[in-house]
């Protein structure tokens, strides 16, 4: 959470949750701008944790209306690996990472939301629902990584997202962001959740404190986004029925 503040406070004010930390080289030397694609590999959660996202969603909305809601651009997820990708290597990542969440039985995980959290953005911050990390998740995460890295770039242009941001400092920050996030983001310090909203921190503070009500829930789906603009899970590009 630190480094991702740390670098969107550096470029401008955004938003974007964060995970936590190991190590992996990338593949290969980053192609034309025009061949590299940024994604976020994800599991999709099920009615359950949607129904509590949406609901503290429209919770941050009255009190920020200028944040995020949940639509086509802002899919709720947990995501397990960002990273740059040669595009006409798409569909043989796709391919080999269809057979990581056949064999990890995804719908089978039972996670536990446990507590808000928030990332601080400035004046504002993104909350998230966090889950348990399981030994489950852990190694899906591993294997989702390792799955990958033939086809991972060590970074990438702007042109790989949806959109780039107004501020070219942004653009930058996310580019890092993007291309440090197995060293950075994943492994014993991976911090599973899904985002609810934005609002003022002293809000998010005080939210902090509040009782938290654990419940259970489990992935319904895994899936391939184009990034988007702040780290946003903005379009979708492959799509699993993970339904047994």
């Amino acid at each position: 959470m630190k480094h991702l503040t740390q670098l969107l406070l550096q470029g401008a004010s955004a938003f974007i949750l964060v995970v936590g930390s190991t190590s992996v080289q990338a593949a290969d030397s980053p192609g034309k701008p025009s061949e590299i694609t940024a994604i976020d590999i994800l599991l999709q959660p099920d009615a359950t944790m949607l129904q509590h996202a949406a609901a503290n969603n429209a919770r941050l909305r009255k009190v920020y209306p200028k944040g995020f809601t949940f639509d086509a651009a802002h899919a709720p997820h947990i995501t397990l690996l960002q990273c740059f990708v040669r595009t006409p290597d798409l569909e043989k990542l796709y391919s080999v990472e269809e057979k990581v969440f056949a064999a990890a039985n995804v719908n089978a995980m039972k996670l536990e939301a446990f507590k808000y959290y928030y990332a601080s953005t400035g004046p504002t911050g993104v909350a998230g629902i966090c889950a348990r990390p399981t030994p489950e998740i852990l190694k899906l995460q591993a294997d989702v990584i390792a799955a990958a890295k033939p086809f991972m770039q060590a970074t990438g242009p702007i042109g790989a997202f949806t959109a780039p941001h107004d501020n070219p400092a942004t653009d930058a920050a996310m580019i890092q962001y993007v291309s440090t996030f197995v060293p950075k983001m994943s492994g014993e310090n991976f911090n599973p959740h899904v985002s609810i909203g934005v609002a003022p921190r002293e809000y998010l503070d005080k939210m902090l404190t509040e009782p938290f009500e654990s419940f259970t829930f489990s992935p319904a789906g895994a899936a391939v986004y184009q990034l988007g603009p702040f780290g946003t899970a903005a379009k979708k590009l492959k799509e699993w029925d993970l339904k047994l």
